[in-house]
C-alpha cells in the first residue's frame, strides 16, 4: 500500500475551516480506494505566526517541506498585515522556492450550480487556465525611493525569461493536446512590446511541435469579453502570472463562486513537491461563521490525488462533488444554500462511500 506524506498549511482565516473538510474527504477517498493512505503533518505558519515571530514561516521552512510528497495549503491574508507581506512571505515563497511554475485553475460549471450567465449550462463552461507562476509581473524586482516626498518614485519590473515562458507554454500545449486540442495565448504586446513580444514569439516556436493543437492569440482585454460571451469555445488558456491571476477570478465567478475553484501549483518535473490550494483567500468577512464553501479545498485535494497518480480516487471525489451540487443540497450560502462548511464536507464523504458500493 502506498503511503503519501502531505504537508498541511491551513494558513489564515477560512483556510482553517475548509482544511479539515479537505482532509476528511481525502481520508475517505483513501479508505474507499484501499490502495493508499496519507500521513498528514500540519505546520502553523501564516499571519498569526507572523504576528508572533515577525515572519510568515521560519527560515528553514522550505527545507522542512522538501521531503513531502505534496503540500496542501489553505489560504493566506490578514486585515492587520499588508498583502505583499503575507503573499511573498508564504505562498509565493513556496511557489518560487520549489519552482512551481505551472499554476492550473479549472473553471467548470458543476451540475446544479446557477452561474451568472443565464443561458449557460454545465458543459458550456469547462476550461482551464495555465498561469505562469514564478516570474513575470510577480518577480518582485523594483523598489521605492524618496518615500513621502513629492518626488517619490516607485518602480516595479516584470521579468520574463525565455526559459520561463517556454516551459509554461510547453506545458499548456501538452495539456491542450490531452483535452480538446484548443489553446488560447493571452498577452498584451501592443502595450508591452518587449515582454509579450518575447512571449508570443516563444508561443509560436513551441507550437511548431504541436501541429494538432488549434491556437488563437488574444489580447487580455478581449479575453475577458470572450470568457463572458462565448465561454463554450474555450478549452485551455495560457497567460502570464498577473493576467492569469485576474482571468482565473473571472473564470471562478462564471462557474458560480470563488469558493468552489481549485488550484494546483505544479513543479511538473517533480524535483520539488507541488502545492495544492483553493483559489479563494482567507475571507475575514465570513471567518468564524462556519459557512465557508469547502468545495474548492476538496476539489483541490482531488487535483493533488490526480498529480500523485491516484486518478481513480481523484475522479471519485469529483463525482461526489458533482452529485452533491447536482441534487442541490447541502450547499453553502455563496451558491444559494444555507448549509455549514462541515455539513457540505460530510455530504461529500457520504456520497463517496455510496459510490463505492
Amino acid at each position: 500500500m502506498k503511503n503519501y506524506s502531505i504537508a498541511v498549511i491551513p494558513g489564515d482565516g477560512i483556510g482553517n475551516e475548509v482544511m479539515p473538510e479537505g482532509i476528511k474527504v481525502l481520508k475517505a477517498a483513501a479508505e474507499v480506494a484501499s490502495a493508499f493512505r496519507f500521513e498528514f503533518t500540519s505546520f502553523p505558519w501564516g499571519s498569526e505566526y507572523y504576528l508572533e515571530h515577525g515572519c510568515m514561516m521560519p527560515e528553514n521552512g522550505l527545507s522542512s517541506l522538501a521531503s513531502f510528497d505534496s503540500i496542501y495549503f489553505g489560504a493566506v491574508g490578514h486585515p492587520q498585515i499588508s498583502d505583499w507581506i503575507t503573499l511573498r512571505g508564504l505562498r509565493l515563497a513556496i511557489c518560487q522556492g520549489f519552482d512551481q511554475y505551472a499554476n492550473l485553475r479549472p473553471s467548470i460549471l458543476l451540475p446544479g450550480i446557477k452561474g451568472p450567465l443565464r443561458d449557460k449550462t454545465p458543459g458550456d463552461i469547462d476550461f482551464i487556465i495555465v498561469r505562469e507562476n514564478t516570474e513575470g509581473e510577480y518577480s518582485g524586482a523594483g523598489g521605492r525611493a524618496h518615500r513621502g516626498l513629492p518626488l517619490e518614485v516607485a518602480v516595479q519590473t516584470s521579468i520574463f525569461t525565455r526559459e520561463g515562458v517556454e516551459r509554461v507554454v510547453q506545458y499548456a500545449y501538452q495539456l491542450a493536446r490531452s483535452r480538446r486540442k484548443r489553446l488560447v495565448n493571452v498577452t498584451k504586446p501592443n502595450a508591452m512590446e518587449y515582454t509579450f513580444g518575447l512571449w508570443d514569439e516563444v508561443f509560436d516556436q513551441v507550437g511548431a511541435d504541436y501541429p494538432d493543437v488549434t491556437t488563437e492569440r488574444m489580447l487580455v482585454d478581449a479575453m475577458t469579453a470572450k470568457m463572458v460571451l462565448r465561454p463554450e469555445t474555450l478549452d485551455v488558456i495560457v497567460a502570464s502570472n498577473l493576467f492569469a491571476d485576474i482571468l482565473t477570478d473571472l473564470g471562478a465567478a462564471l462557474a458560480g463562486s470563488l469558493g468552489m475553484a481549485p488550484t494546483a501549483n505544479l513543479n511538473p518535473e517533480r524535483r520539488f513537491p507541488s502545492m495544492f490550494e483553493p483559489i479563494h483567500g482567507s475571507a475575514p468577512d465570513i471567518f468564524g461563521k462556519g459557512i465557508a464553501n469547502p468545495i474548492g479545498m476538496i476539489w483541490t485535494g482531488a487535483m493533488m490525488l490526480d498529480f500523485l497518480g491516484e486518478t481513480q480516487a481523484a475522479d471519485l471525489i469529483l463525482s461526489a462533488i458533482k452529485a452533491v451540487t447536482g441534487r442541490g443540497y447541502p450547499l453553502t450560502p455563496d451558491i444559494g444554500g444555507n448549509a455549514t462548511t462541515v455539513e457540505v464536507g460530510d455530504a461529500i464523504v457520504e456520497q463517496l462511500h455510496l459510490q463505492a458500493h
